[in-house]
């Protein structure tokens, strides 16, 4: 009885999420107070003690830290610093465009895709570049580096192994699905982009259009989390929507229309040239974000109580300026993952995991399974929340993953990469800003592109993912 009602309630807190606009978070914790206080025999004190308070931190510290430095500037100099570092090179910018995805992201960014197509589709369109080579970078490097141990993804994962006793290994779980991102794009470069390798007169882009391209078409402000995903379109053309539910943040962005006869007032690009240069709290801002990576990865500091000190240096230091980056903390996303957490420890507690762990490792080859449940996050999560389907799948394959059959590493970094690798779907959160900043002529037809593409990664990257990671582990 308690089995059932807790797998239906999980059944239907995805599927609800999935189709409409309310955040699958507040569903798993009303599900925890009410199965677990309820059927489960469990005290609201018991519950209240499954809330993960270090993911919390964790999640709320580096959106915070992240929604200061764009506040401030910090990310569009990294960007446009990084813009004139590959001298205009065709070939070099879209390669840059996954390693900036991959880096802001690393850092923790859930907004990385947000921030750089505005940029990068522009530019695709003025000097030729396909829009889906370019879209498809931004994409597979974000999505490449989505388990970061300080970004959302990483955090749920990871927490969720600790919670199982299971052992961790963060760096592993990062580096493995940014690998296996990179093989996908060095695919699509070949397929889509080998043009770009020939110079011309025309393939250079100058400074001066870099500069135009980066001060003109900013991504607009973000809005809190919360709402549903949308995209504005330029002026005339069809805006489009993402389900929602789909990723773990919730983004608003559109492409401002620009009058090709504006004239700028000399005030107005002394403030353009300011907004590329150093200033003293972007200074400090690139010197706390270090301070981050160096403390977590060499000091073993917390990231999240790192983050959080951080951030509060740098709200106490420039109080007026920064008031705005609370509202850049992905609090969605916040819901999503603690709620998420929270419910999946009552089903832990009431023996529901152990029951589904058992049925899923009830299949004579731990291999076949490994590659079906692959297949299933994949396909799941194009269409459903990827850390929602992380937070059902993986308690599934507990037992298998406890059996020793298939290395746990292994197993999480390939069914982790193919259940986020799938959002570059049009229907995720972050397809839609490719698809709603793209400079196309046909913006259904490139919608159909993009559906197109996605099927193809939802085909290739799970046995891409069992093939190179969870087969050579299995066998060695």
């Amino acid at each position: 009885m308690v089995y059932t009602v807790s797998i239906l309630a999980l059944i239907a807190l995805f599927a609800i999420g999935t189709m409409t606009p309310i955040n699958m978070g507040v569903l798993a914790f009303a599900a925890a107070f009410i199965i677990g206080g309820t059927l489960s025999g469990l005290s609201m004190d018991d519950v209240f003690g499954f809330f993960p308070g270090d993911i919390f931190t964790i999640i709320v510290g580096i959106t915070l830290l992240f929604g200061i430095a764009r506040v401030n500037g910090t990310v569009d100099l990294m960007v446009h610093g990084a813009l004139k570092l590959v001298r205009g090179r065709r070939w070099a910018i879209v390669w840059l465009m996954f390693f900036l995805g991959a880096g802001l992201m690393t850092m923790g960014s859930v907004l990385a895709v947000g921030m750089l197509a505005p940029i990068a589709m522009p530019i695709a369109k003025r000097h030729r570049i396909d829009p889906l080579l370019m879209g498809g970078m931004i994409s597979h490097g974000v999505l490449g580096a989505a388990f970061s141990p300080i970004t959302v993804y990483g955090a749920f994962t990871n927490g969720w192994l600790k919670s199982a006793g299971l052992p961790t290994n963060p760096l592993a779980l990062y580096l493995t699905p940014l690998t296996l991102s990179f093989l996908l794009a060095l695919v699509l470069f070949v397929a889509r982009g080998r043009n770009l390798l020939r110079s011309g007169p025309d393939d250079v882009i100058s400074a001066e259009e870099v500069d135009s391209t980066f001060i003109g078409d900013k991504p607009a402000p973000q809005p809190r989390g919360g709402e549903l995903v949308s995209a504005g379109a330029a002026a005339g053309q069809q805006a489009v929507t993402a389900r929602p539910g789909a990723g773990p943040s919730v983004i608003t962005t559109g492409m401002p229309d620009r009058d090709p006869n504006e004239h700028h007032e000399p005030a107005d690009r002394l403030s353009e040239i300011e907004g590329t240069r150093f200033t003293p709290i972007r200074v400090i801002t690139l010197i706390g974000m270090l301070a981050l990576l160096l403390g977590s990865a060499v000091f073993s500091i917390d990231v999240g109580v790192c983050a959080i000190v951080i951030a509060a240096i740098l709200l106490v230091i420039a109080p007026n300026k920064h008031k705005p980056a609370v509202n850049n903390v992905t609090w969605s996303a916040v819901l999503l993952v603690t709620g998420m957490l929270t419910y999946m420890s009552v089903l832990r507690e009431n023996g529901t995991l152990q029951f589904l762990g058992d049925a899923a490792a009830s299949l004579n080859s731990p291999l076949l399974t490994a590659l079906i449940l692959c297949y299933a996050v994949a396909v799941v999560s194009a269409v459903g929340s990827s850390i929602g389907t992380l937070g059902i799948v993986l308690p599934l394959a507990a037992p298998l993953l406890m059996s020793g059959d298939i290395k746990i590493t292994a197993f999480v970094a390939a069914v982790s990469f193919a259940a986020v690798i799938v959002d570059v779907s049009p229907l995720s959160s972050n397809g839609v800003m490719v698809l709603a900043n793209a400079q196309v002529s046909d913006r259904d037809a490139f919608q159909r592109t993009l559906f197109k593409y996605t099927a193809y990664i939802a085909l290739v990257a799970p046995i891409l993912a069992w093939t190179v990671v969870v087969l050579p582990s299995a066998l060695l």
